[in-house]
């Protein structure tokens, strides 16, 4: 038995092993649940038959959390049906950071109803009830104590999974319902559920209801449309609070709302959802960004290549994209005799270009790159802002490679995107390895081929150092892929940049090179992209630095404030020098007052303000004002354009002139 198990003795239960062990039973850290040999989550009221080893679990690891926040899903189900008698339950599953459970109900939920349903939420949780688990014996059994609830009866009936925490066992399983229990003993309320759920409600110290929505049952639009609420719960009154601050700082840095704010992009109803227009400021931005990475890749050995919007359905079918991918595809369009398709990815277009003539082994690794726009039918509900659109544009490259090779150019792949997220200021990641899940049908391939690539970028992976998180059946079809997870600024982690190997496609295009043998071999294809989508980086940027960019980002780097009208002259010659070095720069010429032009500044979250008055002019000199609200006076103007061309070209993502 390791440090980290306990036994549980034949008859006794898991309560009195932990409570024996000395392991704490209240409190942010207690444990709620424990795990038995097989991987299984079990009530603390769980019996076994023999003695047993069994791992703790506390409420605020990862299966902890779900557990309280699944049996608060419960309390509230249990306040909306004291509540409203007539409402009738649908499922109500922990999520991330949170829960919901679903409702049929005569009309939608208030924000009034919220707050009676929290009161009685309180009310439940500080009586103390007690959660017990019991099994069906049979079918009919469940169908006739379930006979008012149509949605729990329709659980019955299909015998399977619903979603992951509301999976029924049945069928050489158990069909199990929990019972809520008052002090006495008595039943109270019950709901059908597999659990486990915390030991008694006395155990949720700290819960909040969100909100509520529409949603259509089990997720499908040809059924009935249910009332969802939505809720959180923590370990403690203080985790809670943290939450609610990190959602309100989320709130602040929301890229939509400061994209109008700014001035940066917008998507107006006469293009279409999803579709994304740049305002010259966001231009500026994503020019930064394209330059930026356009240079990188040359470095990095890439070639530029471009290819059209549109291609045949062919193209497609030869890539296999063609039907794994239909679903988030436009649908096409027919003329000339052929179906078109607007292009969801630019990979089987740089394959032709590889195909385009013989290639050598001295050739590779052959590295392509382009700005490819492409389009994906996004459902609409899923839509959000830049970071999930319908029209896209990929700094997408493709490695053709030998196998040989393979392992060293996704190093230099990997070593790339680490250093660009650290250029852009984020420095927190980890990797994620998404693999293919043997049970699907959607991954094409031999078993041995999938090993072999997934053995080389799990190798890579863990020879970076960085955590490695693994991702089974994440993969795409065509092949397993590393995706890094990079931590914003207040902790939110955002999927960044991917590289992907494919051994699929090659063979699919017919790719060959003539190896230094003079045989015919097949190469390895490694797809990355390394801000993903420019529009997705655009807005996970927008929330990094909550709008104020580093100095080199920011669409307006200097702004002139005279102090009166005369003093305009002076700051036209400072900007004029600064335009020279390639500052973004401009006077504030407006009839407002000095410090109104300071305030408009600020909000506009231009890092320096440069403010002259008659000390300035007559000295040859300008007063800095620093986003952070710190001065500089008096600086000479040729420091002044030294100073800010320094902070421009150095890329600082720190500190008064670039916070």
């Amino acid at each position: 038995m390791s440090a980290d198990t306990l036994v549980v003795p034949a008859g006794t239960t898991a309560a009195d092993a932990v409570a024996a062990a000395g392991l704490p039973t209240s409190g942010p850290k207690a444990v709620v649940v424990v795990r038995d040999a097989a991987g299984r989550l079990r009530d603390l009221d769980w019996r076994p038959e023999l003695d047993t080893e069994a791992t703790p679990v506390a409420v605020d690891e990862p299966d902890g959390l779900n557990v309280l926040r699944h049996s608060t899903a419960h309390v509230l189900a249990q306040a909306v049906q004291d509540v409203f008698p007539e409402a009738k339950l649908g499922i109500g599953p922990p999520i991330e950071n949170g829960f919901y459970y679903d409702f049929d109900v005569p009309k939608p939920f208030q924000p009034d109803d919220l707050a009676k349903l929290e009161k009685r939420m309180q009310e439940i949780v500080k009586s103390g009830q007690t959660f017990r688990r019991r099994e069906y014996t049979s079918l009919d059994e469940a169908k006739v104590e379930l006979a008012s609830e149509p949605y729990k009866l329709e659980l019955v009936d299909i015998k399977g999974d619903v979603d992951d925490a509301e999976v029924m066992e049945v069928g050489g399983g158990e069909l199990t319902h929990y019972d809520n229990l008052d002090r006495e003993g008595k039943r109270v309320w019950g709901d059908l559920c597999r659990g486990p759920h915390l030991p008694s409600t006395r155990f949720i110290p700290a819960f909040k209801l969100m909100r509520s929505a529409a949603a259509y049952w089990r997720g499908s639009e040809k059924n009935p449309q249910l009332q969802r609420i939505y809720g959180t719960a923590w370990p403690s009154r203080d985790e809670l609070k943290a939450y609610l601050h990190r959602l309100a700082e989320a709130e602040r840095r929301d890229h939509r709302k400061l994209g109008t704010e700014l001035d940066l992009f917008s998507f107006p109803d006469e293009i279409g959802s999803g579709l994304a227009v740049f305002h010259p400021k966001g231009g500026v931005l994503k020019r930064e960004m394209e330059d930026y990475v356009r240079a990188r890749h040359i470095e990095e050995g890439f070639q530029y290549v471009g290819t059209p919007h549109i291609t045949k359905e062919g193209l497609f079918h030869t890539s296999g994209h063609l039907p794994y991918y239909k679903d988030t595809m436009f649908p096409p369009m027919h003329m000339e005799g052929s179906d078109y398709y607007l292009k969801a990815m630019n990979c089987p277009m740089h394959n032709l270009i590889f195909k385009s003539r013989g290639r050598s082994y001295r050739e590779l690794p052959l590295r392509l790159f382009e700005f490819g726009s492409v389009y994906r039918y996004e459902k609409s509900g899923v839509v959000h802002g830049l970071t999930r659109v319908r029209g896209l544009t990929q700094d997408d490259s493709h490695s053709y490679v030998t196998a040989e090779q393979a392992p060293g150019e996704i190093k230099h792949l990997l070593d790339f995107v680490l250093s660009l997220l650290r250029d852009f200021g984020l420095d927190d990641y980890y990797l994620e390895l998404s693999t293919r899940d043997p049970k699907s049908d959607k991954f094409i391939g031999t078993d041995e081929q999938w090993a072999v690539a997934t053995k080389v970028l799990e190798d890579v992976a863990r020879e970076s150092g960085l955590d490695l998180v693994l991702d089974p059946g994440g993969a795409a079809f065509y092949g397993p892929k590393i995706s890094v997870q990079a931590k914003d600024a207040i902790g939110r982690t955002w999927q960044m940049s991917t590289i992907q190997y494919d051994f699929n496609q090659p063979a699919r295009f017919g790719l060959e090179y003539q190896a230094a043998d003079g045989t015919r071999q097949e190469p390895v294809m490694i797809h990355s992209a390394k801000f993903g989508s420019l529009e997705r980086f655009f807005g996970v940027l927008v929330e990094h630095y909550a709008g104020a960019f580093p100095a080199w980002l920011a669409p307006v780097q200097v702004v002139g404030i005279p102090i009166r009208d005369d003093h305009a002259s002076h700051l036209d010659e400072f900007v004029g020098r600064l335009r020279r070095e390639g500052i973004r720069a401009e006077v504030d010429y407006s009839d407002d007052r000095m410090q109104k032009k300071i305030r408009t500044a600020q909000q506009q979250k231009i890092p320096f303000m440069a403010i002259a008055g008659d000390d300035d002019v007559s000295a040859g000199t300008v007063s800095f004002r620093y986003r952070d609200g710190s001065q500089r006076n008096g600086v000479p103007l040729d420091e002044a354009v030294a100073h800010v061309a320094e902070v421009v070209r150095s890329r600082i993502n720190t500190g008064p002139s670039a916070a």
